[in-house]
C-alpha cells in the first residue's frame, strides 16, 4: 500500500515547501473526495478507479488521479494492484462514521474560504476581518441570508464536532451539587443534553439564536426524553442573559473582538450572581495536541469575523479582566481545554 513519508523520511526543506505552497491541491482534493461521496461508496473490499468511478459517477482517469494525491496524505492508500482501500484518515469522509469529519471537511473548504485566503496579508496588516468587505456584510449575516447552502454546512459541522465533544466535556466534568445548568450559545445543546443524562435530578437551559435553538437536539425538544427538564431561551449571549442556573457551560463561542467577549462574560456573570460556576471550553492554540488544526482556524477566524483562537494565558486574561476567579484550568481531550470559573461574591 502507498502510504505518507514518515517523520523519519520527511523531505529536504527545500521538497517540504513546495508541498506546503500546494496545500491548497490538498484541501480541495479533500472536499472533492468528500462532496464526490468517495469514502462512502468504498467498503472494506478494495476497488478500482474504475469501479469507485461507476459508484460516484465521475471519470475513471480523473478520480485516480484524485485518489492518488490523497494517498500521498494518508487519505486512502493504493495496492500493487492499483486498488483503493480506506485508511483510519479516509473513513473519517464517511457520512456514517461514528467520529466523521466530513461535514468539518467541507465547512473549512467552502467557497467563501476560497475568496478569503488570499487577503490574509491584508487581514495580518489592518488586524480586521476582510470577509464584510468582500459581502458588503457582517459574516454570519451573509452566510445565513445568502449562502444558505454554505449555512447548512456550517450548521451539519457545528453538529458533528458538539456531538463528538460533548460526552467528553459531560465526563470531565463534575456537577455535584449542582442543581441547574445553562449551556450558553451552546447551538443544539449537545452538552446540556449529555449532561442532564449524567444527572438525572438536574435542570437545564439551553440559549442560543432563535433559529438554532429551533432545531436543538431532539432529545430536548417537546417530546423528547429531557424536554421535562429543560428550557429552550432564544436570545444572544452578547446582548442579555435571561437565565439562572448554578453553572454556566460556554464552549467555543468566546473568539469574537474583544468587546464582544467581554459583554458576554459580564452578562453570563450578572445572571448568575456570587457564587455561579462558570465553565469556559475552548481550543487552544499554545497547549495543544492539535496545534496545526487550532493555528489555522485562528487565521481563519481572522478573515471572517475578526476573532482569534485563544492562548492559556489570553483567555486568562479575558475572564479574570470580566471578574472571573479562576480555579482550575484542564484538558478535557486532546482539543479543548475548560477553564473552571466562579463568579466572586
Amino acid at each position: 500500500m502507498t502510504t505518507a513519508p514518515t517523520a523519519q523520511t520527511a523531505p529536504p526543506p527545500p521538497m517540504r515547501l513546495r508541498e506546503l505552497v500546494f496545500g491548497a491541491a490538498c484541501a480541495a482534493a479533500l472536499r472533492a473526495a468528500a462532496r464526490l461521496g468517495v469514502a462512502d461508496a468504498l467498503g472494506e473490499t478494495p476497488l478500482t478507479a474504475e469501479d469507485l468511478a461507476a459508484a460516484v459517477k465521475s471519470e475513471p482517469k480523473p478520480l485516480r488521479r484524485l485518489l492518488r494525491a490523497l494517498t500521498c496524505y494518508g487519505v486512502f492508500a493504493e495496492g500493487p494492484d492499483g486498488t483503493f482501500a480506506h485508511t483510519d484518515m479516509s473513513r473519517l469522509l464517511r457520512e456514517d462514521d461514528p467520529h466523521s469529519l466530513r461535514y468539518i471537511t467541507l465547512w473549512c473548504t467552502e467557497p467563501w474560504t476560497w475568496d478569503a485566503w488570499p487577503l490574509l496579508d491584508e487581514a495580518v496588516r489592518t488586524g480586521d476581518n476582510v470577509v464584510e468587505n468582500l459581502y458588503g456584510k457582517e459574516f454570519f449575516t451573509w452566510l445565513n441570508e445568502d449562502a444558505p447552502a454554505s449555512a447548512e454546512v456550517f450548521n451539519r459541522a457545528m453538529t458533528t464536532s458538539s456531538r463528538q465533544s460533548a460526552e467528553d466535556v459531560a465526563a470531565r466534568l463534575d456537577l455535584s451539587g449542582a442543581d441547574s445548568v445553562a449551556d450558553i450559545g451552546g447551538g443544539q445543546g449537545h452538552v446540556v443534553a449529555s449532561l442532564l443524562e449524567k444527572y438525572p435530578a438536574m435542570r437545564g437551559t439551553l440559549l442560543d439564536l432563535p433559529g438554532v435553538v429551533a432545531n436543538a437536539d431532539e432529545r430536548l425538544r417537546e417530546g423528547g426524553a429531557l424536554a421535562d427538564r429543560v428550557r429552550l431561551v432564544p436570545g444572544d449571549c452578547r446582548v442579555e442573559v435571561p437565565v439562572q442556573a448554578d453553572v454556566y457551560i460556554i464552549k467555543n463561542i468566546l473568539e469574537w473582538d474583544d468587546e464582544s467577549t467581554a459583554r458576554a462574560l459580564r452578562n453570563v456573570m450578572a445572571a448568575g450572581g456570587p457564587g455561579a460556576r462558570v465553565v469556559v471550553i475552548e481550543n487552544l492554540v499554545d497547549d495543544s495536541p492539535s496545534m496545526r488544526f487550532s493555528t489555522a482556524m485562528d487565521l481563519l477566524l481572522l478573515l471572517n469575523v475578526g476573532g482569534a483562537k485563544h492562548t492559556t494565558e489570553s483567555m486568562t486574561g479575558r475572564l479574570t479582566e470580566a471578574g472571573l476567579v479562576i480555579e482550575e484550568i484542564r484538558p478535557v481531550n486532546p482539543y479543548l481545554h475548560a477553564f473552571e470559573c466562579v463568579v466572586p461574591g
